[in-house]
């Protein structure tokens, strides 16, 4: 895994815009207060629009800023202001020649887990991160900080705790920490860039997921794709994130337990802690694909360290 070299203030950071239209105050915004840190701004042409229906721009216009940002090598860092959908328009935007001949880091959630799925199979670590909005409206807070340091410093060692649960399932495990919006993840199933599709030959993963607005039957059709193709029985850990903006049902009072009783029902018997802080909240906190981590599980509650560095 190539982990892309720190920023200085002087560097380059892109403000791209992949998919979803996004407010042209949290774009301005975020523009500010990077450029507040030193750091030279370069807003992609199309960040702002014109819009094509509910995204940025066209496809070909969303394409091309991707590809000035990442081959430009003054840019080290691209920042994506939103999500939403269409980043899986780009999937093929870039070539794995283009991605590892310079490699940088690629900021975003929601959405954004396709672009980081197309980076992990190039070998491209990429954090995993609030956008725009958080930083045009909270600007230096504990998350931003802790985004940076990922960005700025050579190695940097970040710890998320989750709260104790009755569904938390104890143990200790180590392994490379994937992750992201499962209902993202999920659509790429079949492509030469599933994350979700875990193999022996992949070695220990510790997965991490969140989701919103997904129906629980919904969530748990997509957990079976992954009991089914294997990857749950092989996976070492389940960082399980925020589901927000959702409804119970008639089978379940929650996403918790319906993840629980089908880890139940598979005989899946690995270190879970629910919920981490991923996902659709204010305080989402970043984390790093394809960092070293360890998932610790006791009953006070969940522990998951990861490292920007082997």
């Amino acid at each position: 895994m190539i982990f892309p070299e720190p920023i200085t203030p002087g560097d380059a950071i892109a403000i791209v815009t992949p998919a979803t239209i996004v407010k042209e105050e949290f774009v301005a915004g975020a523009a500010t207060f990077l450029h507040s840190l030193g750091y030279v701004i370069k807003e992609g042409k199309y960040a702002r629009g014109p819009h094509s229906g509910s995204f940025a721009a066209t496809h070909d216009q969303r394409a091309e800023d991707l590809r000035r940002a990442w081959l430009d090598p003054d840019v080290r860092a691209i920042l994506c202001a939103r999500g939403g959908y269409g980043c899986i328009h780009l999937m093929e935007t870039l070539s794995d020649e283009e991605l590892l001949r310079d490699p940088k880091w690629l900021i975003g959630f929601s959405d954004v887990s396709a672009l980081h799925a197309r980076l992990h199979k190039a070998g491209i670590a990429s954090v995993h991160a609030s956008m725009a909005k958080h930083l045009a409206l909270y600007g230096m807070d504990p998350i931003t900080g802790a985004l940076l340091d990922i960005l700025t410093l050579p190695s940097v060692t970040q710890t998320l705790r989750a709260p104790a649960s009755p569904l938390n399932r104890p143990g200790r495990t180590e392994g490379t920490l994937l992750g992201g919006n499962l209902a993202v993840l999920n659509s790429l199933a079949g492509t030469p860039w599933d994350m979700l599709n875990v193999t022996d030959a992949d070695g220990p993963v510790i997965l991490f997921l969140e989701d919103v607005s997904e129906k629980i039957y919904a969530v748990e059709r997509m957990l079976m794709r992954l009991v089914l193709s294997g990857t749950l029985h092989r996976i070492a850990g389940l960082a399980v994130g925020w589901f927000t903006d959702y409804k119970a049902d008639a089978n379940y009072p929650d996403m918790e337990h319906m993840i629980d009783a089908l880890l139940t029902r598979y005989g899946i018997d690995i270190p879970v802690a629910y919920g981490f802080p991923i996902g659709h909240k204010d305080t989402n906190r970043p984390l790093v694909e394809g960092a070293c981590a360890t998932l610790s599980v006791t009953a006070d509650g969940g522990k998951l360290t990861f490292t920007t560095q082997p």
